[in-house]
């Protein structure tokens, strides 16, 4: 099984992708909703999350671990690595990679909550690989509530999403990271905002690839895991709002199960 979790629904998107692109695969999702958001939160906060998310995905018979969040990305991943030696994986490392290989101009933008901005992971791991690229950072703190609140395309939401934009259209990035899964939700409107040119890279796509990637690289692994195509859906917090979005991502009812971590 596939444990995948995040501070919420963005998470989804990576679900959504690697049912796409894994669709024989069983899944168990954790949406962290009762603490959402993480990145409001200090690093060792979101560390502590992750940690119990982690666990709790293999006490339900992960074997796979995908981290579907940037902030527990960002500040957690030393700390997952050390307590679990299986297989894990996060959404940033992939992205990078994406956006390196997409930049022409190596003008990369990144939007995120502020503890991934603040950790200036995107920068360091883009500067790595690219030393001579140009990395544009823009925290954007309201971009999950509204997501979460389900107000996908209220004009409100294309207002704001257009001012945290404008730095980063004025420093005529080519390439712009969302580096937050929440932000997939909001891709048409921030495709609008920033440009048609700009190429948009999604690390919910990003990292399912890399999942694929893996196990086809590791056949004893993959030959061990559930193959059903069933997905089981956890959440430390039971809203309807989160039904509402789940279906409307992943296009069919699914069932929460309700813990308490």
């Amino acid at each position: 099984m596939i444990g995948i979790f995040d501070s919420g629904i963005g998470g989804l998107t990576v679900v959504k992708a690697i049912m796409e692109q894994l669709p024989e695969y069983d899944i168990a999702y954790f949406g962290d909703t009762a603490r959402t958001p993480y990145g409001s939160k200090s690093a060792d906060t979101v560390a502590g999350y992750a940690a119990e998310n982690t666990e709790f995905l293999l006490s339900k018979g992960a074997r796979v671990i995908v981290v579907a969040c940037n902030s527990a990305s960002s500040v957690a991943m030393e700390r997952l690595h050390k307590a679990y030696d299986g297989p894990i994986f996060e959404v940033i490392t992939p992205a990078v990679e994406m956006a390196v290989a997409a930049s022409a101009k190596h003008r990369i933008g990144v939007i995120g909550t502020r503890a991934t901005v603040n950790s200036g992971i995107y920068t360091r791991e883009i500067l790595k690989c690219t030393p001579a690229a140009k990395v544009y950072s823009e925290a954007c703190p309201l971009l999950v509530p509204l997501v979460e609140e389900g107000w996908l395309k209220k004009p409100e939401t294309r207002m704001i999403v257009k001012k945290y934009l404008l730095p980063l259209k004025v420093r005529q990035v080519d390439t712009l990271i969302l580096g937050c899964t929440h932000y997939p939700l909001l891709k048409t409107i921030i495709q609008a905002k920033i440009g048609k040119r700009v190429k948009i890279i999604d690390s919910s796509v990003a990292v399912a690839g890399k999942v694929r990637q893996f196990m086809d690289q590791q056949p004893e692994i993959a030959e061990a895991m559930a193959k059903n195509g069933r997905a089981r859906f956890f959440v430390s917090d039971v809203t309807a709002q989160f039904e509402k979005i789940a279906r409307f991502l992943l296009k069919k009812d699914i069932n929460l199960t309700h813990v308490a971590l």
